[in-house]
């Protein structure tokens, strides 16, 4: 397996004003003459969550060595939190895919198979790509081509979504700042935003989340539904918020409640709802 690290600001000039350092974690799996040496592998960009105001190490690499084991290359997104405010992630992770592509033909990378997976406002960064992927201004910021920066597919666990009634205001007050009006947090208020363009996505969530409400996942379902976009949804009936891969190797020594062996099996129907709609083989 390669395992790098790489600063986005060296690659792209556009993310040099913030004060954040960006960094893209990589494990690829090295293709081998004994079993498939051209092989070129879907790929899972990572964001984990931690409500803008941090990105948790416990949906970070975990989650990255489990997709690995199930034969995708994985890269994990430190994205900017707390001190630097929207557009600084939505340009970061539009980076992360964009620089995936580049780096296609040396990572074995499938460039019609790049994922993004995102958790509680990781999800929310992750669905933002989803719906503002082709806004001028990323292209002209970074740099880029139409369509570079486009996620073929998204996982959104327990997702940030909305910034009304369901909002978990904690996310947007770190990712706008507190003092932003509600006008401006609409703006960011992704069930408002799905398009045409938006790509397939897989949502969970569990129905008793008390940090996250769960209607955060069926309003993004409704308007996907409504724009005529594949989905597919699974509500667990119970559930704390934040359950990563829901077993032990996720879990808080101190929080058995994050073991939870019925919602794990999210990570499972995922993989195959993805084999299904991007066609892996």
């Amino acid at each position: 397996m390669i395992n790098e690290v790489m600063c986005l600001k060296e690659a792209f000039k556009g993310l040099s004003d913030s004060d954040y350092n960006p960094t893209l974690s990589a494990y690829i799996v090295a293709n081998s003459n004994d079993i498939h040496p051209n092989y070129k592998r879907p790929s899972v960009v990572i964001c984990p969550g931690g409500g803008y105001r941090l990105t948790s190490d416990r949906e970070a690499e975990p989650v990255a060595l489990r997709f690995v084991a199930a034969g995708f290359n994985a890269f994990v997104l430190r994205y900017s939190v707390e001190t630097n405010k929207y557009p600084a992630q939505l340009l970061e992770v539009s980076a992360a895919v964009a620089y995936i592509r580049k780096m296609a033909n040396k990572w074995s990378v499938d460039e019609n198979k790049i994922i993004v997976c995102g958790f509680s406002a990781g999800g929310h960064l992750a669905g933002s790509l989803g719906v503002f992927w082709n806004q001028s201004f990323i292209r002209e910021k970074l740099g880029l081509e139409a369509g570079e920066n486009k996620p073929n597919a998204m996982i959104l666990s327990y997702p940030v979504i909305t910034a009304g009634e369901f909002a978990h205001q904690g996310s947007f007050n770190h990712l706008l700042g507190p003092e932003a009006s509600q006008e401006q947090r609409d703006t960011l208020s992704l069930e408002n935003h799905v398009s045409v363009n938006t790509p397939p996505t897989f949502i969970w969530h569990t129905l008793d989340d008390t940090t996250v409400p769960v209607e955060n996942a069926l309003l993004f379902a409704r308007a996907l539904r409504e724009k005529n976009i594949l989905f597919e949804l699974h509500i667990y009936y119970q559930g704390v918020h934040g359950l990563s891969l829901c077993d032990k190797t996720t879990a808080h020594i101190e929080k058995p409640e994050q073991i939870n062996p019925h919602a794990a099996t999210w990570f499972n129907l995922a993989l195959g709802w993805l084999h299904e709609v991007l066609q892996i083989v």
